[in-house]
């Protein structure tokens, strides 16, 4: 069993965490194993490489990231490679994760474009094709409970409540997207805004 998939490996606090930022290689190297490790989709092994193997972040900050870039325009893995890396490194830190993330993949499809544009008729290759889907959907599932562990553990009823909401919202009722996340980003800020000011009080 290797050092990545240790029992849960126990997420790593505030003080794990801390010490001297990655350069700028190792963060175009990380993004670069990330996007070439990442079959069907790259938010799985982004999230096991930062707060588990690297402990560039924990488990919180990952999730409050990632939200951040969930309601940015574009994909949320790339904007979570900008916005980690110029967190870490500055603007030239966004661009080094960036260009890690997609220059390895892009090369990579570009001559499996190729390649699928002369055979993409032939039968083994659809199965082949349709056999990687459901490995995604199941990385997807797996990366989502992952992530829901930090709110199971301080059973945080507010967060619990507010995911269910949305996901009934966009689930299950079929409201555009658009119009749930007006109600439930100012819900959630503001949910959050009052229960700190509590505590401090």
């Amino acid at each position: 069993m290797s050092p990545d998939s240790a029992p849960a490996a126990q997420e790593p606090d505030r003080a794990a965490t801390s010490g001297p930022p990655p350069s700028l290689a190792a963060l175009f190297v990380a993004f670069a194993r990330m996007s070439l490790a990442g079959f069907g989709g790259v938010l799985v092994f982004a999230r096991r490489a930062i707060v588990e193997q690297h402990r560039w972040m924990t488990a919180d900050e990952f999730n409050e990231t990632f939200a951040l870039c969930h309601f940015l325009p574009g994909p949320n893995i790339v904007n979570l490679s900008m916005v980690f890396g110029a967190r870490l490194r500055g603007i030239a830190g966004g661009v080094a994760a960036f260009a890690g993330l997609l220059l390895p993949p892009t090369l990579i499809m570009t001559v499996l474009a190729i390649i699928y544009a002369r055979f993409g008729d032939v039968e083994v290759l659809r199965r082949i094709l349709a056999g990687i889907s459901c490995a995604a959907v199941g990385l997807l599932i797996a990366v989502v409970f992952r992530m829901m562990t930090p709110l199971l553990k301080r059973m945080d009823a507010v967060a619990l409540i507010l995911m269910l909401g949305v996901f009934l919202a966009i689930g299950v009722l079929r409201l555009p997207l658009q119009a749930v996340l007006l109600v439930a980003i100012p819900v959630s800020v503001g949910a959050t805004f009052l229960l700190r000011r509590k505590v401090a009080a």
